[in-house]
């Protein structure tokens, strides 16, 4: 965000006397801001721009964390080619002395005539035998070449292609970055064309409409009595309390910013259980678990398309970093449209006895449910 634009928009969230805290960006332009538009209707213009920006973060993340496993692969397949290399070099040595000793020791004789014409038999049968052996030795010999020309020529050809596919997960990674940034420039945009009085009353109709969907979610029964965590869902748990108030930022996995699925993934990787690095993934490929069997530690899925994911707390809140220009934080589980429920280790045991972590004064007030620039695109 420029300089200009984020004076705009602090200067009108202190008029409005609220501390403001962004969330997720957009895939089209800002709708522009007038004085006779309704409040619910630029709440919903930001939440819409916002989810966008979450998605768009998302994908990025996903492409990221493709373009690491690849960058991993082409190192093993170079490292895999030098060594390739070093054995075909030594076997075309072995060859040459091969050769060389066949000359030597050539005859046009066959090894019958030779045995007849000898003046010392048992030298020639020795002799014969010298040359057996060095016949199986050029086979093998032979062989071991061919294959190593063939295995230096595959992993050769396998390493291009690697390469290939790395420059082209650079590209779109740099696609997305830029789609990220032009997504949060509209909120920016949005934010900035705002009236203090407007953001005021975005920031109230936001709340309120929290409370209500959280009151509404724990009538339906949804959530059932929370079972006590894992040993590993408690160390996850802790680690992402401990987290409580650093920034979100788009991409980030800590230790000073984290997005959201940044967030789930690095705690769950400090429990000792290693998991996905993006929502989606989280979603697809983490085991899913009803919402009446929540413990602690798990993680809540949130959207139709798994955009956004926080860490099941327990009592009907979650640990989430939750959008741009907020911070890490206590929620109600209904903050956002849930989609389900996913459990890292299923078949951890919970532990005997339970105390949850101590949260710190004003976690979970609300304080940072505001509007905020969303400061600087990476």
């Amino acid at each position: 965000m420029s300089g200009t634009l984020l004076r705009l928009v602090c200067t009108a969230a202190l008029a409005a006397g609220i501390v403001l805290a962004p969330v997720p960006a957009a895939a089209e332009p800002a709708p522009a801001a007038t004085e006779d538009r309704t409040v619910a209707g630029l709440l919903t213009d930001l939440q819409r721009l916002y989810r966008e920006a979450e998605r768009a973060t998302e994908t990025y993340n996903g492409t990221e964390e493709r373009l690491r496993k690849q960058r991993a692969e082409v190192r093993r397949l170079d490292k895999e080619l030098a060594q390739a290399r070093t054995s075909l070099h030594d076997s075309r040595g072995a060859a040459g002395r091969l050769a060389r000793q066949q000359y030597q020791n050539r005859s046009d004789l066959s090894p019958y005539l030779r045995l007849l014409l000898a003046r010392d038999p048992q030298h020639a049968i020795d002799q014969g035998h010298v040359i057996g052996r060095l016949a199986r030795e050029r086979v093998e010999t032979v062989g071991r070449l061919a294959g190593d020309e063939k295995k230096a020529e595959e992993l050769a050809r396998r390493s291009r292609e690697a390469l290939a596919r790395q420059a082209s997960l650079a590209e779109r990674q740099e696609r997305e970055r830029d789609g990220v940034r032009e997504r949060l420039r509209a909120v920016e945009e949005l934010l900035a064309s705002l009236t203090p009085e407007q953001l005021a009353a975005l920031a109230e109709l936001e709340q309120s409409g929290i409370a209500e969907q959280q009151e509404r979610f724990l009538a339906s029964g949804a959530l059932g009595d929370d079972a006590k965590p894992s040993a590993e869902g408690d160390r996850a748990v802790r680690f992402a309390v401990e987290q409580l108030g650093k920034p979100y930022e788009w991409g980030a996995e800590g230790p000073a910013s984290y997005d959201c699925s940044g967030l789930t993934s690095v705690a769950w990787e400090r429990a000792g259980t290693p998991i996905p690095r993006t929502s989606q993934e989280q979603w697809a490929r983490l085991e899913h678990v009803p919402l009446d069997r929540l413990r602690p530690g798990d993680l809540v899925v949130y959207f139709p398309e798994a955009t956004h994911v926080a860490l099941y707390l327990g009592d009907g809140m979650v640990v989430q970093a939750p959008r741009p220009g907020a911070d890490v934080k206590v929620s109600p589980i209904a903050a956002n449209p849930v989609l389900g429920a996913v459990r890292p280790d299923p078949g951890g045991e919970p532990v005997r006895r339970y105390t949850p972590p101590r949260l710190p004064a004003g976690a979970t007030d609300g304080s940072d449910e505001g509007y905020a620039a969303t400061g600087p695109a990476r």
